[in-house]
C-alpha cells in the first residue's frame, strides 16, 4: 500500500470478525454492541475507502464498498458487510443458512489518483495488474474493479473491456481514449478456509 498505514495482520483478522459478527447480528435480529470500538487501534478510526466481498463455493456472493472516504475503517467495514450480504443489487439477501458457507473479504483502500495518459498504448503500459484497483469514468458511467479482479481477468484489454461494461459503455469505450481513469492500490485480508 502505498501512502498509507498498513494494518496488521491482526487488525485484519479483527476487521474480518467484525464483518461476520455483522452479518451474524442482522440475520439473527440483534443489537450490535460498539463499546468495544472505544479501545481500538486510532488506524481503525482513520477515514478510508473500504470494501466487504464474499464469495460462497469460490463465486461471488455480494461486494458493495465505498472507493472515497466516507466514514471510519471499523463503520466502513460494518456498513459495507451489510451492504454486500444484504444490498447487493445482482443477489438475493443473504439466508441464515449460508452463513456458514460464504467466505468474508475486507479490502482497506488507498486513496485514488488519476492516472494520466496519452493513448491507449500508454494506458496499457501503466496499469499494473494485481496491483492497481481500476475506475473509470466517463459522464454519468462510473465502475471500478479491485486490485483481486485481476485473477480473472489478467489480461489488460479484457480487464478494460469488462470494467467499461460493468459501467454500461461500449466494452471497447477504454480503446477510444475518452475515460478519466484512476487507480488505488488495497490491503486486502481473507477468512482461512
Amino acid at each position: 500500500m502505498e501512502e498509507t498505514k498498513t494494518l496488521t495482520e491482526e487488525q485484519g483478522k479483527y476487521l474480518l470478525k467484525v464483518a461476520r459478527k455483522t452479518i451474524e447480528n442482522a440475520l439473527l435480529g440483534r443489537k450490535e454492541k460498539e463499546s468495544e470500538d472505544k479501545n481500538l487501534p486510532p488506524v481503525l478510526h482513520e477515514r478510508r475507502g473500504t470494501f466487504v466481498t464474499l464469495t460462497e463455493h469460490g463465486n461471488l456472493r455480494g461486494c458493495i464498498g465505498h472507493i472515497i472516504p466516507r466514514e471510519s475503517i471499523i463503520d466502513g467495514v460494518r456498513i459495507n458487510a451489510i451492504n454486500a450480504a444484504f444490498r447487493d443489487p445482482r443477489f438475493r439477501p443473504l439466508s441464515p443458512d449460508e452463513l456458514d458457507k460464504i467466505r468474508i473479504e475486507v479490502s482497506i483502500l488507498t486513496e485514488p489518483k488519476t492516472l494520466q495518459y496519452e493513448d491507449v498504448e500508454d494506458l496499457l503500459n501503466k496499469l499494473r495488474p494485481g496491483i492497481d484497483g481500476v475506475i473509470i469514468k466517463k459522464g454519468f458511467h462510473e465502475a471500478t474493479f479491485l486490485p483481486q479482479v485481476w485473477e480473472q481477468l489478467p489480461r489488460k484489454e479484457e480487464f478494460l473491456t469488462h470494467l467499461c461494461l460493468k459501467a454500461g459503455l461500449d466494452g471497447d469505450a477504454w480503446r477510444r481514449g475518452e475515460l478519466e481513469v484512476s487507480t488505488y492500490q488495497v490491503q486486502a485480508f481473507e477468512e482461512e478456509d
